[in-house]
């Protein structure tokens, strides 16, 4: 059963409702505000601190193998790789030194983005993940190419690395997922507040059986992606780096899974995720304080298209500019979607919030 599509007169949907919202009193109880923020607090410091000492780890251990191979190689070691095998060479210590460098400040951006930005669950994993990618994937890339070459006299001589390469592509990016799930979700934080007067609602049918469904897609992300797969196999033939291939088949699925969204809002609260199940979000209807709709621009809101966050670590699944869905959230989260139909789908979430609430006058 859907919901009726009729916003009542109570609605407002030019109105953003940007506002946070607390938990409980404001006498710091268990749920009030100074105890959620000391829980945001300690999660995000938790997560970015664990997953940086871990990454720099990582690294540190891929310059003492590195530092420990140099005996067995030659010199200069070769350090690029083309058509027909290495075509650059430079010292053990500059690889060690560019690795060790890029390695520390991608690890330390991916922190600090977990640490300042990471006020919802699906933030703090999507940096604590993006974090210990990249130090797996630089210390196997490093490492690997200097691996092929021990033994050798001329690094001419060194063979291509399309094995170190898929290697690195897909252990990192594993590595990264199975952080990304470990990471612990956001503490239960319902509200019995009624939702706001003047937020939009619709009619609702009678029974529990409400569901409002959406999709949001972007053609121009698909796009895009079956372009960077193409150019990747391109790349892949010309260079006979075969392990490309594997990397340009991840590359447009991982894009692919971010392109299309399906939005359900139903008594138990939003689900928002790709069509294949992940990436994905779920927010439950006693955590909604209100939904709004907004005009979202995505780079100057987002910085750019796709599952972003945004200023305050909002989070934002944006396929397009235009309407789009706002979800205040308790704790002082929101969430962005952009999604058809936002004005109905805000209309549906408030007054089912309501209804389980105990205010079904409001929705009726």
């Amino acid at each position: 059963m859907s919901a009726s599509h009729r916003p009542d007169s109570r609605s407002e949907p030019g109105r953003a409702g940007l506002r946070g919202s607390a938990v409980g009193g404001e006498d710091g109880s268990m749920n009030g505000p100074s105890t959620v923020r000391a829980q945001s607090l300690r999660l995000r410091r938790g997560t970015a601190g664990a997953t940086v000492v871990a990454g720099l780890a990582l690294l540190g251990a891929a310059v003492l193998l590195m530092n420990s191979w140099r005996s067995q190689l030659p010199d200069p070691v070769a350090s690029h790789w083309g058509v027909d095998g290495p075509n650059g060479y430079s010292t053990v210590d500059s690889t060690i030194t560019v690795t060790l460098v890029g390695g520390v400040a991608l690890v330390l951006g991916f922190g600090a983005v977990t640490l300042f930005l990471g006020h919802s669950a699906l933030t703090r994993r999507i940096g604590a993940g993006a974090t210990i990618w990249s130090a797996f994937f630089l210390s196997i890339v490093a490492a690997g190419s200097l691996y092929v070459q021990r033994g050798l006299a001329d690094a001419r001589d060194a063979g291509g690395i399309g094995a170190v390469i898929l290697v690195a592509v897909i252990g990192s990016l594993a590595a990264g997922i199975v952080v990304a799930i470990v990471v612990p979700g956001d503490p239960a934080l319902p509200t019995t507040e009624p939702v706001d007067a003047d937020a939009p609602r619709v009619a609702l049918d009678a029974g529990d059986g409400t569901v409002w469904l959406g999709t949001a897609e972007s053609r121009v992300a698909l796009a895009i992606g079956l372009v960077a797969a193409g150019l990747m196999l391109g790349f892949a033939v010309l260079t006979q780096l075969w392990a490309l291939l594997i990397a340009g088949i991840a590359v447009f699925g991982l894009v692919a899974s971010m392109s299309v969204v399906v939005v359900r809002i139903d008594r138990t609260g939003v689900s928002i995720r790709s069509p294949l199940g992940w990436p994905r979000t779920r927010i439950p209807l006693d955590e909604v304080v209100r939904a709004n709709v907004i005009d979202v621009r995505p780079l100057r809101d987002f910085g750019g298209w796709g599952w972003r966050v945004g200023p305050r670590g909002r989070v934002g699944i944006v396929l397009r500019g235009g309407e789009s869905l706002l979800i205040e959230r308790t704790g002082g989260r929101s969430d962005v979607v952009t999604v058809d139909g936002a004005l109905v789908a805000a209309g549906t979430l408030n007054a089912l919030a309501d209804r389980e609430r105990g205010n079904p006058s409001r929705s009726s």
